[in-house]
């Protein structure tokens, strides 16, 4: 009996050992990281907004952290292909980039998600919110969004507004205007924004809510005109274009935005490292900063804490607008 008790006390001892080696090691390890290449994973094909914005990030990132940064694309269900990937991703150096419609808003578009939007990541930062303009075509006579409202309530259903697809940032901001004014739009989607645009440009559309980006050389150029933008404030890219709060939509915000993730098993101390490093490429990389003010972006930073909130006020926003409207991506 003897020997029996104190052959479990060893083994008892020899497993708290073990745990607390374990501990110290996961603890040593996360003040040691990164301790070979990161990878960071673009939902989306190369060249788009999001990949032009990580591929200046990993560069930035890289000084930081002393290791080099790479960028894969995987592209593919709206961003849903990639986003499974990062949550799938269990080699402590591999994170990757957020967006509205792979964290916020398939999961209330689709019936099957490959991952819990909600569980499945840990919120690292909130890089940028890049708001829309709400612009109109040459042959349309609207001078302000209150004219254009007037006639959505005079005509419902006759203003038509393009975007790059069901449930994109174009689509639910022209659902959301739609449904805090009380007026029936009908939405074209297009294959690619670019298309859209192309049509807006012709007069074979109304209107489109258009990212900054893709915009301004068009709004500059006058082949279309910008009523108001969707932000909160005015931005210093058009300082004349109100905001739609500005233009009787009060309270009206919408913006795609792109933020970084981490697989939900990620330590703390890298989650924390991550978002120190991102701070700092936000605050020092002028290429970066450059980037996204002259497309109208906004850069945010911030708090991996904050990031969580903000993903909890997005669903929490969107939610009531996507069930009003009946949207479906099945």
């Amino acid at each position: 009996m003897i020997s029996r008790r104190n052959a479990l006390l060893r083994a008892t001892a020899c497993a708290a050992a073990l745990l607390g080696s374990s501990s110290a090691a996961l603890a040593q390890g996360s003040e040691a990281w990164p301790t070979r290449t990161v990878k960071l994973i673009v939902p989306y094909a190369a060249g788009g907004y999001a990949d032009t914005r990580a591929r200046l990030i990993a560069d930035s990132l890289g000084k930081v952290l002393g290791q080099p940064v790479i960028i894969d694309n995987r592209g593919g269900a709206g961003g849903v292909t990639g986003t499974d990937a990062i949550a799938k991703a269990n080699d402590g150096h591999t994170f990757g980039f957020g967006s509205p419609g792979p964290l916020v808003t398939n999961p209330m578009l689709m019936k099957k998600m490959p991952y819990d939007a909600k569980t499945a990541f840990k919120p690292i930062i909130l890089i940028e919110q890049a708001p829309l303009f709400l612009t109109t075509a040459p042959n349309q006579p609207f001078k302000s969004v209150q004219q254009l409202l007037a006639h959505a309530k005079a005509k419902p259903g006759d203003l038509t507004y393009g975007s790059s697809g069901v449930g994109g940032a174009h689509h639910l901001s022209g659902e959301l205007l739609a449904y805090q004014t009380q007026t029936q739009l009908t939405h074209v989607p297009y294959k690619g924004g670019s298309l859209a645009a192309t049509d807006l440009m012709g007069g074979h559309l109304a209107m489109m809510f258009e990212m900054g980006y893709s915009a301004l050389p068009s709004i500059k150029a006058k082949k279309i005109n910008a009523l108001a933008v969707s932000s909160k404030t005015r931005l210093a890219v058009l300082p004349e274009v109100p905001t739609l709060d500005e233009a009787g939509v009060k309270g009206f915000e919408s913006y795609n935005w792109l933020g970084m993730i981490a697989p939900a098993g990620t330590p703390d101390a890298v989650v924390a490292k991550l978002n120190q490093a991102v701070n700092e490429a936000l605050k020092n990389d002028k290429s970066l900063r450059q980037m996204i003010e002259s497309s109208g972006g906004q850069i945010m930073g911030g708090t991996p804490q904050a990031y969580g909130k903000y993903l909890e006020a997005e669903r929490a926003k969107w939610g009531p607008v996507i069930k009003n409207a009946n949207i479906s991506l099945d």
